[in-house]
């Protein structure tokens, strides 16, 4: 391949100017010279008007995001953000507490499992006795009868709505959304949380939010259908720490930052592990490919034609 261009370089671009040289024909890399006077007016105008289309184009598209019209969140320190951080396991269980005190209520997170706390919140004893408290609805039994028992730890957690329409009917029409992956499908994530759990405040002047809504700037559109739900000391922690709106806020936020990415610790850990063999192996490989492959990439071939 490098041949090749070297030739065709040789032969189009370095013209030899010796006379009495024959040097091959000049190779044409544009056909632009050949084109008239016209043509060449037409495919510029085309050019033009196909650059402008494209920019009106961008410039619409973004003049009509509803997205720029919600307050963008700050980002928050967040003890897991760094590159080999993991998640504060305390403030992971303080945060189901209040998914369980507070937000249950509404909101279901149907792809957690009470075995999913284990080694991460809780013990296997605390996970079972977590799972035995709630009711979870099973069956058909010998009559054909539905019926509820204690939780097991195979168990999800249990919807608080029997279907979405009942979930809309008590929420005025509004579909509270599961919070099993709400940090993975909400731009900002964890940020995203805290500052919409703590961001309730009175509409501004000139901005009307009509009955049944609550106005929050972090809210596309401004008006949520979900009240206020953190209040100072609306709950108690099973460690004596303060509840507080935001405590509760950064501990909920984080609790669903790890349910969104339930590998996240062990995502890290292995990437220690591969950084520290590839040093290692990056080390064996240059002393190889410098003191045993050098003399072969330094050898010389020489022919020596028969005398």
């Amino acid at each position: 391949m490098a041949g090749v261009a070297c030739r065709v370089a040789r032969a189009g671009i370095l013209k030899t100017t010796v006379p009495g040289i024959i040097t091959p024909g000049t190779a044409k890399f544009s056909t632009l010279r050949e084109m008239t006077t016209a043509r060449k007016a037409v495919a510029a105008a085309l050019g033009v008007i196909g650059a402008g289309g494209a920019s009106l184009v961008y410039a619409l598209n973004q003049s009509v995001k509803a997205s720029d019209l919600t307050l963008h969140t700050a980002n928050f320190p967040w003890p897991h953000d760094g590159l080999f951080s993991s998640f504060d396991h305390a403030s992971i269980r303080r945060g189901y507490e209040v998914y369980k005190n507070v937000c249950a209520a509404c909101h279901s997170m149907k792809y957690i499992a009470f075995r999913n706390l284990i080694g991460v919140s809780h013990t296997e004893d605390e996970a079972k006795e977590e799972a035995k408290s709630v009711q979870i609805p099973d069956g058909p039994d010998e009559e054909g009868n539905m019926f509820e028992r204690p939780g097991k730890l195979s168990d999800y957690f249990p919807n608080p709505y029997a279907n979405d329409e009942a979930a809309r009917s008590a929420n005025n029409g509004a579909l509270p959304p599961d919070l099993s992956y709400i940090t993975a499908a909400r731009h900002g994530g964890e940020n995203y949380i805290f500052s919409l759990l703590t961001g309730y405040c009175d509409p501004p002047a000139g901005v009307s939010v009509r009955e049944g809504l609550y106005y929050n700037p972090y809210f596309v559109g401004g008006a949520i259908g979900m009240a206020q739900a953190l209040y100072n000391e609306v709950m108690e922690y099973g460690d004596g720490t303060p509840a507080t709106a935001s405590q509760m806020a950064k501990d909920v936020a984080t609790f669903l930052k790890w349910a969104s990415e339930p590998e996240h610790d062990d995502r890290k850990r292995m990437s220690i592990k591969v950084l520290m063999i590839f040093s290692l192996l990056f080390g064996i490989s240059y002393y190889i490919k410098r003191h045993k492959w050098s003399v072969l990439k330094s050898r010389k071939f020489a022919y020596k034609p028969p005398q």
